[in-house]
């Protein structure tokens, strides 16, 4: 039993002795001095080392033109052309150096400058701790890598890694841009940089801010998250998710996606977009609409795709797909829109329909024409089959105008005078200044002008081979009250800007604002990656005037 006993403490004794030694640092070696002398008097306890000095502790070598090595403390004083090397991956060039063996730690001051394989570091002083193999500087420092050239007032290097981390202000400078950070992390390598605190971008194509991005500096490809934007001279493009490559000047917006025209004073909005600036075109799709100012109010217009191309002063919107526009007295629903800012000319294409103020206009082709001098709204062109009806003020029927074609002038940003001509037909429940009911005229002509006040019709002019008469209610009968043709679609009517999306535009809308919170929540600490490719207004409308009994000519 003591024996036993006594066998396993002295295993234990020679465990614990091994793993002392295995625990002790390894001294500093010299390897090489051409004089090595010991002056107590000036340096007590170290040794001297002059002319060709050259040590190395476990992995790094030192060389300089002096050095005193502290034996005991296991600890080096450089001086004079001071180098440090670990293996092909760092250099380290100062005027002096000290370097601990015990802590394995370096410190180098005097026109530091470290060399890595991607870049070159110069700063006063450099520390280096061999343990955790990482380089920092607190005094400002610049950093050349190929093209980019950074500028920081402090930093850190990570030698595995090849990351440079910088926390205060830093700069980096490249032919194309310049950006600028508190808070980036760059590898050497990759040229990768991560933006991860309010930063710049700054070119002479465009702006940009982020407060999480991404940019790839050798491919020049970006992806940007939070309060992100791109600012070009005329446009501002901003969204939950920003891709950039600026080699073909092309961005992609997701999720809250807008985009400003600065000088237009319009708005995109939508779920995704993307941009091409040379081609000087945007694409914009997932519940997209476009808001234009015209005549100090805004216009509404949306549409499952929406398309911008061409440069200022000629730019072309097409909307695609059940589109529908508001504006506070007029809005309407067609297939498609083509808007032409060079000619001002509007077309409304496939199925068109308009209302103005209360009134209901169809046709087979439908042109809103405007003033490129004043930016207001000229005039209006229906063409082939035009129908304009309204319901009567206080009865249950309808005032009807049917022709070929409808020619309408505005004044002031609203219709004002209309013509329709060949082949008209007019139903019109004519009352008199009390709203009583006069009659109800029921005539044909070849052509009618109509004057609206207030978007409301305020006379009737029947004009060239008139025939028709003013019939009181009870000789009309019910089915001879409606113009063929008629079609009421009051409850299509679009009241607000809210009114141009549909129900399912608006469960996408909120699927994907739901995401997104969910998403930023989710990537919050998480380090970024590049992505592959990537209103409640409704104006009351005053009441109705009581419109005149028709003139006949």
């Amino acid at each position: 039993m003591k024996k036993s006993l006594f066998f396993i403490s002295l295993c234990l004794l020679l465990l614990s002795v091994q793993f002392a030694f295995a625990q002790a640092p390894k001294k500093i070696n010299i390897e090489h001095s051409d004089f090595l002398d010991v002056d107590q008097a000036t340096a007590p306890d170290a040794v001297l080392l002059t002319g060709n000095v050259k040590v190395n502790h476990d992995g790094v070598v030192l060389t300089c033109n002096k050095a005193y090595y502290f034996q005991k403390e296991n600890y080096l004083k450089a001086f004079g052309n001071v180098q440090l090397v670990q293996g092909d991956t760092l250099f380290l060039n100062s005027k002096y150096a000290e370097y601990n063996g015990n802590m394995k730690k370096a410190f180098a001051t005097g026109n530091a400058v470290m060399t890595s394989p991607d870049a070159t570091l110069q700063t006063d002083t450099i520390n280096f701790d061999r343990n955790v193999q990482e380089v920092f500087y607190n005094t400002k420092g610049t950093i050349v890598n190929k093209d980019n050239t950074l500028v920081s007032k402090s930093g850190r290097y990570y030698v595995e890694q090849k990351k440079f981390q910088f926390l205060t202000e830093v700069t980096i400078t490249n032919p194309k841009y310049v950006i600028k950070s508190n808070h980036l992390d760059y590898y050497s390598n990759s040229g990768h940089t991560y933006l991860l605190g309010p930063s710049t971008i700054t070119s002479k194509a465009n702006y940009i801010y982020t407060e999480k991005g991404f940019y790839d500096t050798k491919k020049n490809l970006a992806h940007f998250l939070r309060k992100s934007y791109i600012k070009y001279d005329d446009r501002r493009i901003e969204g939950d998710s920003l891709y950039y490559n600026r080699n073909i000047e092309f961005a992609s917006a997701t999720r809250n996606v807008k985009i400003t025209d600065s000088i237009n004073k319009g708005i995109v909005k939508g779920h995704y977009a993307e941009l091409y600036k040379l081609k000087d075109s945007m694409f914009v799709t997932k519940r997209a609409v476009a808001i234009n100012l015209v005549e100090k109010d805004s216009v509404y217009i949306h549409g499952k795709k929406l398309m911008v191309t061409g440069k200022e002063g000629e730019r072309i919107l097409r909307a695609y797909n059940n589109v529908r526009f508001f504006k506070v007295d007029m809005s309407g629903k067609c297939d498609s829109i083509h808007s032409n800012s060079k000619t001002a000319l509007t077309k409304l294409i496939g199925h068109p329909i308009l209302w103005n103020g209360e009134n209901q206009i169809t046709g087979d082709v439908m042109h809103l024409i405007g003033d490129n001098n004043t930016k207001k709204l000229d005039s209006l062109k229906v063409l082939n089959n035009t129908f304009l009806v309204s319901r009567d003020t206080l009865g249950t029927g309808f005032n009807q105008v049917k022709g070929l074609n409808l020619f309408g002038k505005f004044r002031d940003g609203k219709l004002h005078d209309v013509d329709i001509i060949k082949n008209t037909e007019v139903i019109y429940y004519s009352r008199n200044d009390q709203n009583e009911l006069v009659g109800i005229d029921k005539s044909v002509s070849s052509k009618i002008n109509l004057i609206l006040e207030n978007n409301a019709i305020e006379s009737i002019t029947l004009f060239n081979n008139v025939d028709g008469d003013l019939f009181p209610e009870a000789e009309l009968p019910e089915n001879a009250r409606k113009l063929r043709g008629l079609v009421w679609r009051g409850d299509e009517r679009i009241k607000s800007k809210d009114d141009i999306f549909s129900p399912e535009d608006n469960e996408m809308n909120e699927k994907l604002i739901q995401e997104g919170k969910d998403q930023e929540a989710k990537d919050k600490d998480v380090p970024m990656k590049v992505r592959k490719e990537t209103l409640n207004y409704d104006k009351k409308k005053p009441a109705a005037k009581p419109a005149i009994t028709p003139k006949k000519k």
